[in-house]
């Protein structure tokens, strides 16, 4: 039997996952993190991205989130997320619609908190639409 950690995905709404996980991969502020079992304890925060979470037996789920932060326990790997979604439950018609606007509002330089607003809503949707391209890339192995 393989070594697993427990992994609890949450945002502010919901927990998003909670179960065994063989790794945990995140996208912290200096790059890529992998969180296997026995990993030391640590806590960093996370940039708009993914957390792919490799189960018992190889499979994986996709998630993407808006940011937050991860701790590592000895037992417990915990994503405290702004907001998070599994990649099989992304509206793509509407994150499209959503980074279209975003990108309108950066192209006309409104006001410097409207860009701002807008620099993170793109770099959300863009993590989502990440998510879904990996989710149809896993499905077709």
């Amino acid at each position: 039997m393989a070594s697993t950690i427990r992994c609890d995905i949450v945002s502010a709404e919901a927990e998003i996952f909670h179960g065994e996980a063989e790794l945990v991969v995140a996208t912290g502020e200096l790059g890529e993190l992998g969180i296997a079992p026995k990993h030391a304890p640590l806590i960093t925060r996370l940039k708009p991205g993914k957390v792919v979470v490799t189960l018992a037996g190889g499979d994986k789920l996709d998630f993407a989130i808006s940011g937050g932060i991860l701790e590592v326990q000895p037992t417990v790997v915990t994503v405290l997320a702004d907001t998070a979604i599994r990649a099989d439950a992304i509206d793509e018609a509407a994150v499209r619609a959503a980074k279209e606007e975003a990108e309108r509002i950066l192209a006309r330089r409104g006001e410097p908190m409207e860009v701002a607003e807008a620099q993170k809503r793109l770099a959300e949707v863009t993590a989502q639409l990440q998510a879904l391209e990996r989710l149809r890339k896993n499905l077709k192995h």
